[in-house]
């Protein structure tokens, strides 16, 4: 059986707690529950499959990759949209933030031989998604125009890639990789 995996950097888990908040109340007010179906993350890599076996390989890989850079700075600032289902939190667009996304695209197609088809006609958009899927256009609208002004803002560090993976319902850590520190 193939395993369901994503490579993506995670906040803090104090932010990560804060923005599951925001998520719970889009479960209960908008009826969307997808996004508490993983821990809030910026996805750097799109959900894959790999076999059991090669899942050390994998590691053995990622650990390299993450070797090769230091923590990366990231600002969450505002909420944005995607029209007409998504809501997120959005990320600021910084220098490392998207050397380290297109480095590891390459990486993972050129060295593991997994690349994102979806990629070549969607730029890369960082944001920690807070409702999708299954919110309603209508109440999408409703969301959307009470989060569209509402301020939020953190600023971290990110000290590691991550790879989580689906069990069948829910995404989980898989496994860490630190960056090398500065």
């Amino acid at each position: 059986m193939l395993l369901r995996l994503f490579l993506a950097l995670l906040p803090p888990r104090s932010i990560q707690a804060e923005i599951a908040e925001i998520q719970k109340y889009f479960s209960d007010r908008y009826d969307s529950r997808a996004a508490l179906r993983s821990p809030p993350h910026i996805t750097l890599q799109a959900p894959f499959t790999q076999s059991p076996e090669n899942i050390a390989i994998l590691h053995k890989s990622l650990k390299e990759f993450a070797h090769n850079f230091t923590t990366v700075p990231i600002t969450l600032n505002g909420f944005a949209a995607f029209a007409p289902r998504v809501i997120y939190v959005d990320v600021v667009q910084s220098p490392a933030l998207m050397a380290i996304q297109t480095e590891l695209a390459q990486y993972m197609g050129t060295k593991v031989g997994i690349r994102d088809e979806n990629a070549r006609t969607r730029p890369f958009k960082p944001h920690v998604t807070v409702a999708f899927r299954d919110l309603s256009k209508p109440n999408f609208q409703a969301a959307w125009t009470e989060f569209k002004t509402r301020s939020i803002s953190f600023e971290f560090d990110a000290n590691f890639l991550t790879l989580l993976q689906h069990d069948g319902r829910r995404w989980h850590i898989n496994a860490e990789f630190p960056f090398n520190s500065p």
